[in-house]
C-alpha cells in the first residue's frame, strides 16, 4: 500500500493508493450515504500508457465512469445494430446482458462507480429502459452540470477531493430521484437474493401483481425484464463459482439451475461471447477480459470497498 502519492495529501488517511498489475487503484470507504446503492467506487490511473482492447461481460451493475484524461476510442456493444459508440470520455451504463468491446488509447485516468439496478434508476432519474445495454455520453444522462463536475474533478490531483467532489454530486443527485416503486424493489430483491432462480410467477403472487405489470414496471426501473435479469444472475453466480475453482462445470450448472453444462455454454456465449473455460483462462478483473496482448484487463476494473 501506498499513501500520499499521486496527490493524495496529507490528512486524507482513508485513501489508500495500491498497485495492481498495470495500474495504480485508489479507494476510500463508501459515504454512509452512497452505501445502500453502490456496489462499487474505485478510483485508477496507469502506470504506465499502453493502448489496450478489452471485453466487458454484464455485471447486472449500472455503470458511471468519470474520465479524468484520454476517452475511451470506442465502446461497442455485441450483438447490436449500430453498437458502437465512437470517441466518449465520461459515461453512463445501463444495466446490460451482452458483451461489449471496449478500446482506448491508453493513459486512461478515472473513478468507475457501479450501482444497483434501483440505484441507477435514482441517480438517472429515467427509466432504466432507456439505457439497457448502452454506453450514453454523461451529459446527455446528467445534463450540462456532469460536465463541469467532471472538469473540476480533472483539474485537482487530489484525490480525496476528488471523491469529495463525486460525493456530493452523487448525494444531491440521488436525494432528488424517484423512489423505486415498493413492488418492484420486492421483486428485486427476491430475484437477486435467489440468484435468479426464483421463478417470475412466484414473485409476481409475492408482490401481488399481475405477471404482465410486473414485467412492465420492473423492466422499466430495473432495464431488463425479469427474466433477462434471472439470466444475467445465475451467470454472475456461475462466474463466481468458477473463479474459486472448487467445482466442476456440472456442479456448477446444477448449483446455478441450467439444465446441463451445454446450457450452461449457451448462456456464456450469449452473455459473455465467451466460453466458461476461455473466461478462466483470461486475464480478468470484475468482468473485463483481455483480448489482445496489449490488453490489460484491470483497466476496467471495480474495486469494492466495503
Amino acid at each position: 500500500m501506498v499513501l500520499g502519492t499521486r496527490g493524495a495529501t496529507a490528512g486524507t488517511g482513508a485513501v489508500e493508493i495500491t498497485r495492481l498489475g498495470g495500474l495504480w487503484r485508489v479507494t476510500r470507504p463508501w459515504h454512509p450515504g452512497l452505501r445502500p446503492y453502490l456496489r462499487s467506487y474505485v478510483g485508477y490511473w496507469e502506470a504506465v500508457p499502453t493502448p489496450y482492447e478489452a471485453r466487458l461481460v454484464p455485471t447486472g451493475h449500472a455503470t458511471l465512469l468519470i474520465s479524468l484524461a484520454e476517452p475511451f476510442s470506442q465502446v461497442r456493444r455485441l450483438g447490436m445494430r449500430d453498437g458502437g459508440s465512437g470517441t466518449i470520455g465520461s459515461l453512463v451504463v445501463g444495466v446490460e446482458d451482452r458483451p461489449a468491446i471496449c478500446t482506448h488509447p491508453g493513459g486512461q485516468e478515472a473513478i468507475r462507480v457501479e450501482f444497483t439496478p434501483l440505484g441507477g434508476y435514482r441517480l438517472f432519474g429515467m427509466p432504466m429502459s432507456e439505457l439497457t445495454n448502452l454506453a450514453v455520453e454523461i451529459r446527455d444522462v446528467l445534463g450540462p452540470g456532469a460536465g463541469v463536475l467532471v472538469e473540476r474533478m480533472a483539474a485537482t490531483r487530489d484525490w480525496a477531493a476528488r471523491f469529495d467532489l463525486l460525493d456530493a454530486a452523487l448525494l444531491d443527485r440521488l436525494g432528488l430521484g424517484p423512489a423505486p416503486t415498493p413492488e418492484v424493489a420486492q421483486a428485486w430483491q427476491l430475484l437477486s437474493g435467489s440468484a435468479g432462480a426464483i421463478p417470475i410467477a412466484r414473485i409476481a403472487d409475492e408482490v401481488g401483481w399481475s405477471q404482465g405489470y410486473l414485467i412492465r414496471r420492473f423492466t422499466q426501473q430495473i432495464g431488463l425484464t425479469p427474466k433477462a435479469s434471472a439470466r444475467v444472475l445465475r451467470f454472475r453466480r456461475a462466474v463466481a463459482l468458477l473463479g474459486r475453482g472448487t467445482a466442476s462445470l456440472t456442479e456448477i450448472s446444477t448449483a446455478c439451475g441450467f439444465y446441463d453444462q451445454a446450457h450452461l455454454n449457451r448462456e456464456f456465449r450469449a452473455i459473455a461471447g465467451t466460453t466458461p473455460g476461455r473466461m478462466v483462462a483470461a486475464r480478468r478483473v470484475e468482468g473485463a477480459m483481455a483480448l489482445t496482448r496489449s490488453a490489460n484487463s484491470s483497466k476496467t476494473a471495480s474495486a469494492a470497498t466495503r
